[in-house]
């Protein structure tokens, strides 16, 4: 519905729609290929032990030979939708 190259500028375009400018030009990304791998061995992880939480599954990785630190464990847990029981 926004044509870039028209005579309205895309701020205007956007208010006429009731969009906000920020949300047009957002662009969802996708997971990088790392951690689509972590995410995997963090999912064959939680089918064995759905108690471990963050702190354990970041240790269980680093053992694995893995650098990853609790934030984006959390992040990738969240993003799977699993957590502890």
């Amino acid at each position: 519905m926004i044509e870039p190259r028209c005579g309205i500028s895309i701020a205007r375009q956007c208010a006429l729609l009731g969009l906000r400018r920020s949300s047009y030009s957002y662009r969802r990304t996708k997971p990088d290929r790392p951690d689509e791998g972590l995410m995997r061995l963090l999912d064959e992880q939680y089918i064995r032990t759905p108690f471990y939480g963050v702190p354990r599954m970041t240790a269980h990785l680093c053992r694995l030979g893995h650098r990853v630190g609790p934030k984006r464990v959390r992040r990738l847990l969240r993003l799977m939708g699993l957590e502890a029981i």
